[in-house]
């Protein structure tokens, strides 16, 4: 191995060392060279390390992958993920706004807002827009940007300013990764910086996650336990993780056997 690539891999190792990312600019400027020049060391040497998004990332922490399918995640836990949207869809009121994050886990609490007389989703993933745009009782609000087909979703600069300029009572958040030490994670950086707003901007703050996910480190974090003030899950493995955190628990029980078979159609 060329030793000055080894010294540079060694150091972007080091930054790496406590958990997070790094991004492949800053990376460079830690190293003193071109990005081009980091991405021929991960791709020529041996590493611990991954590119990921345009941020490095360890492959060596334990849970951590760069794969996500959108049609697998919605099969996975399928019934446990529709028992904790009827519990999610017990706290919406009428006139709420609602920030709806991606992925798989809140797809079951759109079949649930029919009932509602008036409601605001705000969200930036295509799925959740097309299921709801059909209800008459909800005012759609789409963040749009660049297509990301693998999460169906949309990536924008000025996400986070389009969100602080919406009122949004409750953000109903998604996580891939729930870690006690290296905090709440998702797979794709692009869902961040959206995910971030929205909680900084809602009054109150949901983590809807299954219990599958404690344990779990993904590439992106975005945030800790704690800056959640409700979590819904089916959690009975994991008394340490929750005993950390300081605001309400709605735990739910196991689905009906119904809900189980719907699971496997």
């Amino acid at each position: 191995m060329n030793d000055r690539s080894a010294q540079r891999l060694e150091l972007l190792e080091e930054a790496l060392a406590s958990g997070g990312t790094l991004h492949l600019r800053d990376a460079a400027i830690l190293c003193g060279v071109s990005e081009m020049t980091i991405r021929r060391d991960l791709s020529t040497q041996p590493s611990s390390m991954t590119l990921l998004g345009g941020r490095l990332v360890m492959t060596r922490y334990p849970g951590v992958t760069p794969v996500y399918d959108l049609t697998e995640q919605q099969a996975s836990h399928y019934a446990v993920k529709y028992a904790l949207c009827e519990r999610v869809a017990s706290t919406i009121e009428e006139g709420d706004t609602l920030f709806v994050d991606c992925g798989s886990t809140l797809i079951p609490l759109l079949n649930q807002l029919g009932r509602f007389t008036e409601l605001t989703i705000v969200t930036y993933a295509l799925n959740v827009a097309s299921a709801v745009a059909a209800l008459p009782n909800v005012r759609l609000i789409l963040l749009g940007g660049a297509y990301c087909a693998a999460s169906q979703s949309f990536d924008s600069d000025d996400v986070q300013g389009a969100i602080e300029r919406i009122g949004i009572n409750k953000a109903f958040i998604s996580a891939a990764g729930v870690d006690c030490g290296r905090g709440v994670s998702c797979f794709h950086f692009h869902e961040v910086a959206p995910k971030q707003a929205a909680m900084a901007s809602a009054l109150q703050r949901f983590l809807i996650v299954d219990a599958s996910k404690f344990g779990v480190i993904r590439p992106a974090y975005f945030a800790t336990l704690n800056d959640f003030d409700v979590i819904v899950t089916n959690e009975m493995r994991a008394p340490e993780l929750l005993a950390r955190f300081t605001g309400q628990t709605l735990l739910v029980s196991s689905p009906p056997a119904s809900i189980c078979q719907m699971s496997h159609l």
